[in-house]
């Protein structure tokens, strides 16, 4: 009997390329899992009507884990009824951590000595998409609560002693003292009294600029929903690029692995698009579940093939998807 139940989302155009190559390396890995597919995205809202069905939230709600693939966010006004299926599935399951690791890989152009990991609450903020227009003003509310920054505050405390314990909150309580100031302040009472926590505080747009100029002075940072999506996409630029990048969607209950990248119109369908993040995605969904002898294997395969090729041509090589993934199986043998 296999030991772990997964649920499989492809979502959107190359979502169906790179969790198939995906599942193969998770079985060269030799992890004794049975697999539940489920469907979820743009593409199947043009179809359904829906972007996610009620087979869809069984599965997510039976299986240990979920790994998704790729979402499409129409760009300007969303068709009637629709809702992107992976914010929708935050909202619905409580997943108010999004994990963010960037580590130096061995690619071309990357920073040395990066290892650190932005927490993005994950439910809340300007991403509550309560937005309204009057002629030609336009309003988005921001939403913050004592108790997700309590929650999102602990969870980066936990995880910030487990690492390096050193914990950057950052914020921008200088010119939006009420919402911010309650995120910072909340995360401050929960921070501050830890012992052994080296904790410090850093206005959004001075940590953009120390990123760029010295990310490995950071280890664990924590952040709202949309200075979390901005700032993780920029230290994933750090080390190689959203090819390369991986997120955790974690509540109490569930946990939904993603790679950050977009569906990636362009070239779905032609087997050229980069599987990394999907694979790294599956590393920390293994590691979720308590699979970290699997984890640690498929980590070290992709950073063996990253560095020593084939890579995709986001990254500077000719390798199509299966290439890469077949070199990622060779490793793992």
């Amino acid at each position: 009997m296999a030991k772990y139940r997964i649920c499989l989302i492809e979502g959107d155009g190359i979502g169906h390329e790179v969790i198939p190559a995906t599942r193969r390396v998770l079985d060269a890995a030799g992890l004794s899992a049975e697999y539940v597919t489920a469907e979820a995205g743009y593409e199947y809202f043009l179809d359904h009507g829906t972007s996610t069905p009620q087979a869809t939230y069984d599965a997510v709600e039976n299986t240990d884990a979920t790994l998704f693939g790729a979402a499409t966010s129409p760009t300007g006004i969303k068709p009637a009824g629709f809702q992107g299926a992976i914010r929708h599935l935050r909202q619905k399951y409580n997943l108010y951590a999004n994990v963010r690791p960037t580590r130096t890989r061995p690619v071309p152009g990357a920073y040395e000595n990066v290892d650190l990991v932005i927490v993005r609450e994950n439910t809340q903020g300007l991403y509550v998409e309560q937005e309204r227009r009057y002629g030609d003003v336009a309003i988005a509310d921001t939403v913050i609560t004592k108790g997700a920054s309590a929650a999102i505050g602990q969870f980066a405390v936990n995880l910030a002693m487990k690492r390096g314990k050193k914990l950057t909150v950052v914020h921008k309580a200088n010119v939006l003292p009420v919402t911010q100031g309650l995120f910072l302040n909340t995360i401050m009472d929960i921070a501050g009294p830890v012992t052994d926590l080296n904790t410090s505080t850093m206005i959004v747009d001075n940590a953009a600029m120390q990123l760029v100029r010295n990310p490995a002075q950071f280890d664990v940072m924590v952040m709202t929903n949309m200075f979390g999506d901005i700032l993780s996409d920029l230290a994933a630029g750090l080390v190689g690029g959203l090819g390369i990048a991986a997120s955790g969607n974690v509540g109490d209950k569930f946990g939904i692995f993603e790679s950050v990248h977009g569906s990636a119109p362009d070239i779905a369908g032609q087997g050229v698009a980069n599987p990394t993040a999907s694979m790294l995605a599956a590393v920390l969904m293994l590691d979720h579940i308590g699979a970290h002898e699997e984890a640690r294997r498929i980590d070290n395969a992709v950073s063996q093939v990253l560095e020593h090729g084939p890579r995709t041509r986001d990254l500077g090589g000719t390798a199509g998807t299966r290439e890469f993934t077949d070199a990622v199986i060779a490793k793992l043998s």
